[in-house]
């Protein structure tokens, strides 16, 4: 092994370098860092090779005095902290006094800087022993040029110059997003790419982040967009989460900052991702921008040299404070705003067109079953349920709004090619998916009568059989319990047979045989134990999406008003379990724009 001696300095820098300096986006996040530090208002960034030959950073900010000079370069000196409270607490982005020294250690650096006490600019190379003179009216600007010059192995792990760049770029927008009050300009190559006015002084905080947010994000995000501004105690969380309709295939609109610094925490991601839960299944990822504020003696942010790693004190409470504050945005009942609304019938499919789904004429006696089952939940709709629309003037649709205010969704007028529910509110024209809408109400209601404990169940006087493959039957019986749970009583048959005892009553309108065989698919591709804990949600969504109205079913008027009434009353009622939106406003300008109205 040979003997113990202690390494060269320039070694020590550059093991140090393998953990700051990844790549030339590692160099430019500790650039803008100390920038923002120094209190820049203007950042200009000037990139050559994606970074690799050059990055060069110029900032307004205080500037460095010349004998501090030599300092910027030393190994742990830094101007930011100077004990152990001060590190508890620390406030700034850079502290460790050591990624300039980092980054010297493998490539070339100059800084150039004017502090404001000073009648000139000095200029310190890490290759020269003394700054010498000069010129530059004022802030600093650091070049970090030939990154790896000196180790050829780690430069062969840098990718192409284009991915580099598009790292590059990644660093600034998050740097952007957390001080829309700096402005920021970005070249490659000696062609301009970005270019961000800062906010106004003047004004609404709030808008300068929408402005910026704005520009990093693009149009597209903010019609999807929700803002939330929650506190709890020390504990403060806002900024914008999008609603599923903008899911996305990766997590590269994913933006979390505590104290204004950009964080990879998997604590803060698993409450981002269990918050979109129940409106975002499957594969696609959610999108925000949100900033935690805290007391920063209740977070470390030494974690890693990188910086974009923290450890929370209260960890679980942070958790949970996450979670419920974006639970709560997304959740938002349509009418919220509006105060309770009066009790209205529960909608439900006609018990005939049920049973017709199904595949049976109604006086067949295969048929009785799905007309028991159904007709109980069909009874409690609005006596006149099933009177076609069409019969229904324009005069008692006007006889509505003169009830009283005109609800958020407003009243049905119409039903298009039987997929489509059309309403008029106050502000224009209302378009509804009408098996996306009730798909999320009858979500939200098994949930909920489920943590009431078993929803309540609909026993069919004749049970209903469904011939079964063996891996079903054999699911069925492993099963039986969760299907219990779930307010389905199931039981073998027959060798290759099932019978279908009882359903949830809330699913009234669904084909039962596609909800079992559903069911039974995905309780087979999962374990048994805690199937109900790790999935409740998912085989709760695929219960709701069997029950809900299918496309082509027409509805009478008073069904489509109870079905945008319990619109307004369902938690996240926007979207349906798959995150598509249920419905979208079309409003009066929009409508004139369309036909040339006014011009």
């Amino acid at each position: 092994m040979g003997i113990i001696k202690p390494l060269p300095d320039l070694l020590i820098s550059q093991i140090a370098a393998g953990e700051v300096v990844e790549r030339p986006a590692s160099v430019l996040k500790e650039l803008l860092e100390n920038s923002l530090d120094a209190g820049a208002t203007r950042i200009d960034v000037q990139l050559e090779e994606g970074g690799v030959r050059l990055t060069r950073v110029t900032d307004d900010g205080a500037g460095i005095a010349p004998e501090d000079l030599p300092l910027a370069l030393a190994r742990h000196a830094t101007s930011k902290i100077g004990s152990l409270d001060d590190l508890e607490r620390v406030a700034s982005y850079g502290f460790r006094g050591e990624a300039l020294a980092s980054i010297a250690a493998v490539a070339r650096v100059s800084i150039t800087s004017r502090h404001a006490s000073q009648a000139h600019a000095f200029r310190l190379r890490s290759d020269a022993d003394a700054a010498e003179p000069a010129a530059l009216a004022g802030g600093t600007v650091i070049e970090v040029a030939d990154l790896y010059f000196n180790t050829p192995a780690r430069r062969k792990f840098l990718k192409t110059e284009a991915t580099e760049f598009a790292h590059c770029d990644e660093v600034l927008r998050r740097m952007a997003l957390a001080r829309p009050d700096v402005a920021f300009s970005l070249s490659h190559n000696a062609s301009a790419k970005r270019r961000l006015a800062a906010s106004p002084d003047a004004g609404d905080a709030s808008e300068g982040f929408a402005r910026r947010a704005r520009d990093i994000l693009g149009e597209e995000f903010f019609p999807h967009a929700r803002a939330l501004d929650a506190s709890a105690g020390p504990l403060r969380l806002s900024g914008l989460a999008a609603l599923p309709a903008y899911s996305r295939a990766g997590r590269d609109e994913q933006y979390f900052f505590v104290n204004g610094r950009f964080v990879r925490d998997k604590l803060l991601t698993h409450a981002a991702r269990q918050a979109w839960a129940d409106i975002l299944h499957g594969q696609r990822h959610p999108a925000y921008v949100l900033f935690l504020e805290l007391d920063p003696a209740g977070v470390d942010v030494n974690v890693h040299p990188a910086k974009t790693e923290v450890r929370f004190r209260d960890a679980r409470g942070i958790h949970q404070f996450v979670f419920h504050a974006l639970q709560r945005t997304l959740a938002a009942p349509l009418s919220a705003a509006e105060g309770s609304a009066p009790a209205t019938p529960v909608f439900v499919p006609s018990a005939f067109s049920y049973a017709r789904q199904a595949g049976f004429a109604v006086g067949e006696p295969a048929a009785r079953p799905y007309l028991d089952f159904a007709r109980s939940a069909f009874d409690a709709a609005a006596a006149d349920a099933d009177r076609p629309y069409s019969t229904m003037s324009a005069q008692a649709v006007g006889s509505r709004d003169e009830e009283g205010a005109a609800p958020r969704l407003g009243y049905a007028i119409a039903q298009l090619h039987g997929v489509y529910v059309l309403a008029q509110n106050a502000a224009g024209l209302i378009l509804v998916d009408m098996h996306a809408a009730h798909e999320r109400i009858l979500y939200e209601k098994l949930k909920n009568s489920l943590d009431a404990g078993a929803p309540a169940t609909q026993s069919l006087l004749v049970p209903l059989l469904l011939s079964a493959s063996e891996t079903e039957m054999a699911t069925a019986g492993e099963q039986a319990l969760a299907l219990a749970q779930l307010g389905i009583a199931i039981a073998a048959a027959g060798p290759r047979e099932l019978a279908v005892r009882s359903l949830p009553a809330l699913l009234a309108g669904g084909n039962p045989v596609d909800l079992v065989r559903s069911l039974l698919k995905d309780l087979a591709e999962h374990p048994a134990s805690r199937v109900l804990e790790t999935r409740r949600n998912e085989l709760l969504a695929t219960m709701a999406c069997h029950g809900a109205v299918r496309a082509h079913r027409q509805l009478s008027l008073p069904e489509m008003d109870a079905l945008l009434r319990q619109m307004e009353e369902t938690e996240r009622a926007d979207q349906c379990n798959h995150g598509r939106p249920t419905w979208v406003q079309l409003s009066m300008p929009e409508l004139d724009k369309l036909f040339m109205r006014g011009r």
